[in-house]
């Protein structure tokens, strides 16, 4: 075939083609996940006449910073059959119905029960997505190819399409019919993602098929063994009554601190990695405990923050009361806004741009400047913060997700070792496991009579945090060799 008969590639944005079903399936399991989140703590604290189980608000935030914690911890057991058993297609696809499954149940099985089932479900599932399908995003590009960062963060726009839609769907499906309406609509929308999925799924290239380190056959029966007891100690502890509520995210902080821990060891001491692979993980190391500190903060939005728009947060608007999960609709408002800007600056720069050791300092610091912002209102009365005013921090916030969220995830797979490239971005979500797990425990100590220390502490700790970081930033590149 000669030149002037082949047909043009087919791009997205300028991007390669593929990355438009990932951005779809991505879209709508942001979509479920983030509408069905926005209306999950008020629906375990709500008392029964409002349509609620009533829960403490203790356990309620617990419960949220477990839930979402667990969905990051499980990006593990997604990345590890990606990369030993299935490949990472394949557990995309399975895991999507997972979460699907998961949304069915919430909307149609009550109380308890119910929230047990698709929590469950949706973390399992929505941890296999995350990871697998980051990292078919990284298969992509070269590693020297300058559209990488760029093509993540449009990658991370589909991903706020679907949380800005997700809680205003929801939400309102809520304070007009009913809590199981609302996780009704998500479970409509993750079937939606699945459906469009699967009829793409030949464009995406072989490297997503490729199980990268093969488990042997004769490994197999001892880790369904092991997979296996884990299973019956988790059901035991969960029906003895010994994981209570209250403790649930503490629980989830400790097993992603152990399975970080163990991951990095692995990874390390693999005889599959060479030198500079090796020298490239410890640069990671630093960029993973400033992730899990900004992860810290921000997931508050889902905790702390969805508390502080119930009952501090004035959502009078014209004589109508908004839902409270609209507030979490403002952050991917911004981030729709922003990403484009974000990634223009990053080509506009080029080589010129800031390391990644550098954005990830400026992402910590300006997370616990966003902290600081709420002590202004410190001591006001119920429902009396403006509207203007939380959405003017939750900008902020904004600006500190995109210094660091997709810049790690691109990080991720620029320094994965060929042997973990999945593996690799599931440290990256271990990251972001502890420190939403860690945004459920620290909500616990959050009142509206504590607000000075609480805000004011947790903003400098990240304050400083991210200075030290900046400090680091010349020995941190030189062990990334090469890589910026």
């Amino acid at each position: 075939m000669t030149v002037a008969e082949r047909k043009p590639e087919r791009k997205f944005f300028g991007q390669p083609w593929a990355l438009a079903n990932l951005f779809g399936v991505e879209l709508w399991e942001r979509f479920s996940f983030y509408g069905m989140q926005g209306i999950l703590l008020i629906y375990l604290y709500y008392e029964a006449s409002r349509g609620g189980l009533g829960l403490d608000k203790d356990s309620a935030t617990s419960i949220v910073g477990a839930y979402g914690g667990s969905v990051y911890l499980a990006t593990v057991i997604g990345a590890w059959l990606a990369d030993r058993l299935l490949g990472p297609e394949r557990v995309l696809f399975g895991s999507a119905i997972l979460v699907m499954c998961g949304h069915v149940g919430l909307a149609l099985i009550p109380g308890i029960p119910g929230v047990a089932t698709g929590l469950i479900l949706i973390a399992l599932g929505s941890g296999g997505v995350k990871a697998t399908a980051t990292a078919i995003v990284g298969t992509l590009y070269a590693a020297d190819d300058p559209r990488r960062d760029a093509g993540f963060s449009l990658f991370y726009l589909g991903i706020n399409l679907g949380a800005l839609v997700g809680p205003l769907l929801t939400g309102l499906l809520q304070k007009e019919a009913g809590f199981h309406w609302g996780f009704g609509a998500a479970a409509v929308g993750m079937a939606i993602g699945l459906t469009q999925y699967a009829m793409n799924r030949r464009t995406l290239p072989a490297s997503a098929h490729e199980i990268a380190n093969p488990l042997p056959r004769e490994r197999r029966p001892l880790v369904a063994a092991l997979a296996a007891a884990v299973i019956a100690v988790v059901a035991v502890l969960a029906l003895t009554g010994l994981l209570p509520a209250a403790h649930l995210s503490t629980i989830v902080v400790v097993l992603s601190i152990l399975a970080a821990v163990a991951y990095f060891a692995v990874i390390l001491s693999s005889r599959r990695i060479a030198d500079v692979e090796r020298r490239r993980v410890v640069a990671f190391i630093p960029m993973f405990i400033a992730s899990a500190a900004f992860w810290s903060l921000y997931q508050q939005q889902f905790t702390v923050v969805t508390i502080y728009g119930d009952e501090r947060l004035d959502r009078d608007v014209f004589g109508w009361t908004m839902p409270v999960s609209w507030v979490q609709s403002i952050n991917p408002v911004f981030i729709i806004i922003l990403s484009g800007v974000f990634a223009a600056l990053w080509l506009r720069l080029g080589d010129r741009q800031p390391t990644t050791a550098v954005k990830f300092a400026a992402g910590t610091t300006v997370m616990g400047v966003a902290f600081l912002l709420f002590l202004p209102f410190a001591g006001t009365g119920a429902n009396s913060v403006p509207l203007l005013g939380l959405t003017g921090i939750i900008l902020v916030f904004t600006v500190a997700e995109l210094l660091l969220s997709p810049v790690g995830l691109a990080l991720s797979t620029k320094l994965a070792p060929e042997a973990f490239r999945t593996q690799m971005v599931a440290l990256f979500f271990l990251s972001v496991a502890l420190g939403t797990a860690m945004s459920g425990t620290l909500a616990g100590y959050y009142s509206q009579q504590n607000e000075v220390p609480y805000f004011g502490i947790l903003g400098a700790t990240a304050i400083i945090l991210g200075i030290a970081l900046w400090l680091a930033r010349t020995p941190i590149q030189r062990l990334m060799s090469g890589v910026r």
